[in-house]
Formats: C-alpha cells, structure tokens, sequence
C-alpha cells in the first residue's frame, strides 16, 4: 500500500464532500462545518481554500485511490494541520501516513492540532506523529449540536 500526497484537483472535490459529509464520520470528527451537506458553502470552502498561496492542502493518494486530504493552515507561529480520511479507509493506518508525509512538506515548527476528545483514533494518529497533548479546550461541536471538550496537540521544533 503506497500513501502519496499530490495537489488537490477540482475532481477531488466532489469525493472529498462525499467524505465529509458521511454521518458517522462528522460526528467524531465533531468540529465542523456548521452544516456538512451543504454543497453551496463546501465549494465556497474550498474556493477560498484552493486560492490562498499561504495554505499547504494535499490530496491523499493510496495506490491511485484518493481516500483524503491533508493540510496546514495558519501563520506562520500559529500552524494547524487538518486531515480527512474516508471512513471506508479508517484502521489502516492511512491518516498516520498522510500526517507523516505532510509533515515532510510542511517545513514549519512547531506544529499544532486539535481532536475531540473522544476522538481516540484521531489522537492516536497525532501522538504517532510526534504530536503531544498540550492543552484542552471546550467548545460547541456543530457536528453533534453539543458543547465537547478537545485537545490541543503540538508537534515541537
């Protein structure tokens, strides 16, 4: 199995919503759009996205399959990475993967991240990364209509 991150494709797009609009996928996510099915707002997400040169977004590529996407965001001291990948692939070690090649592209440290709390398998990726807990917060989860501790993770310099 061969993980590959490349540039995201206007292709990818329709798959990527496909992703992150699968129920069970938002609820562990938790912090999400305020509505993950409407297709209106996803595209003008990723307009914005797709245009801002300070943005690091990658699509996931496994053996010629996009299962995902990866990305960095943020100024410079403040850097957050994000990644998606489609519950069809979760428990394969995909995440950890696409995090472990993003981290190779994205040249600034520290890092930091954020996961629901309860999110075990999303933590799990981030403290196989390097990342570590640093901190908690706690804020309404669009995702599941509910105020929801997280963690703050940082991957030091």
């Amino acid at each position: 199995m061969r993980v590959a991150l490349r540039e995201v494709r206007n292709s990818d797009l329709s798959l990527f919503f496909a992703f992150m609009s699968d129920p069970e996928s938002v609820r562990t996510a938790a912090f999400t759009s305020e509505d993950p099915t409407d297709r209106h707002a996803f595209d003008a997400h990723w307009r914005r996205i797709l245009a801002d040169g300070s943005l690091v977004m990658r699509t996931v590529v496994v053996d010629g399959v996009v299962v995902g996407n990866a990305g960095a965001y943020g100024p410079p001291d403040d850097r957050q990475v994000t990644y998606w990948i489609d519950r069809a692939h979760w428990g394969r070690g995909l995440a950890t993967a696409a995090l472990r090649a993003l981290l190779d592209v994205v040249p600034e440290r520290p890092l930091h991240a954020r996961a629901a709390a309860d999110n075990t398998g999303s933590r799990r990726v981030l403290e196989k990364c390097g990342f570590a807990v640093t901190g908690k917060d706690h804020g309404f989860a669009h995702a599941r209509g509910e105020e929801t501790d997280e963690l703050l993770f940082t991957l030091p310099g």
